[in-house]
């Protein structure tokens, strides 16, 4: 039987796309189940998501895949001006949906989520793994690398709506690797580029998640990710996995969270304030 390593480059595809969609589902599947327990206090609860309430979270992801099957979420709905936590064009598209659902039950937001998934499901069951789509970086990705982002996505609002609600879960489920392998990749920017690390310092990671994961970033004119580490860093970072999810999805700020760090002080300090990675 063909592995992800062994097999031909259209199964590698076909096995990612696979993989990914089940992420996407399974966090998706997990936040429907949460939601059945909700009751009206539970969905007006305030999120980590600026102005987002728990059911304005959930009617974001439900928006967001109306509109990948082609469909407008808010058809005739139009957004009042003044949204403070509202910023920029790409905000006020996603908004669109989530403010024409403030008026709607949290049950019934709940019912289009269900039916949302099954039609989302039935039309990645024939979709390309190699289609090319627009990815939230604004570059052009394969559709199954576009599903790493739709699933690390929706895994980080489950995350937003869990601790919300006060009801902790799936941390540690197939979304979360999905965002891990996005999370990851921005860590060089943030060292090289915002905290400004000079060429032959690195910050390492020592990140707790179902075992410890150590993310060693150096600096050789640019950033560049190691596999594990490679010398003595100049600064160590060591937090739990969802710290480091909040801190580096811009959910919160380092003095909201426990960090310990070691070594360079001032570079740490400067890594933890620019480390909201997402797009």
């Amino acid at each position: 039987m063909s592995n992800d390593m062994t097999a031909k480059p259209e199964m590698r595809a076909q096995l990612a796309m696979k993989k990914h969609v089940d992420a996407f589902e399974q966090t998706v599947r997990s936040t429907i189940a949460l939601a059945e327990t909700f009751t009206e206090a539970d969905w007006a609860l305030a999120t980590e998501c600026p102005g987002w309430s728990v059911k304005d979270v959930v009617s974001h992801i439900v928006s967001v895949e109306i509109l990948l099957l082609g469909e407008d979420p808010a058809p005739g709905h139009i957004l009042p001006d003044e949204l403070p936590h509202v910023r920029g064009d790409m905000g006020r598209m996603l908004e669109l949906g989530v403010d024409a659902r403030r008026a709607v039950p949290g049950a019934e937001v709940l019912a289009e989520l269900r039916d949302v998934l099954e039609r989302r499901l039935a039309a990645l069951a024939t979709t390309d793994p190699d289609e090319q789509t627009m990815a939230p970086t604004g570059r052009m990705v394969p559709y199954a690398m576009f599903m790493v982002f739709r699933a690390f996505d929706c895994w980080t609002h489950e995350q937003d709506v869990r601790r919300a609600v006060g009801r902790p879960g799936n941390l540690h489920a197939p979304g979360a690797e999905c965002a891990r392998m996005i999370l990851r990749q921005g860590l060089p920017m943030v060292v090289a580029k915002r905290a400004g690390a000079a060429p032959g310092q690195s910050v390492e990671f020592r990140i707790v998640r179902s075992g410890a994961e150590y993310v060693q970033v150096g600096v050789d004119g640019r950033g560049r990710l190691a596999d594990g580490p490679e010398g003595p860093p100049t600064t160590t970072l060591s937090m739990d996995w969802e710290t480091f999810v909040r801190l580096a999805a811009g959910r919160c700020a380092a003095a909201d969270v426990e960090v310990g760090v070691e070594g360079d002080a001032e570079l740490g300090t400067r890594v933890l304030a620019g480390l909201a990675v997402t797009p």
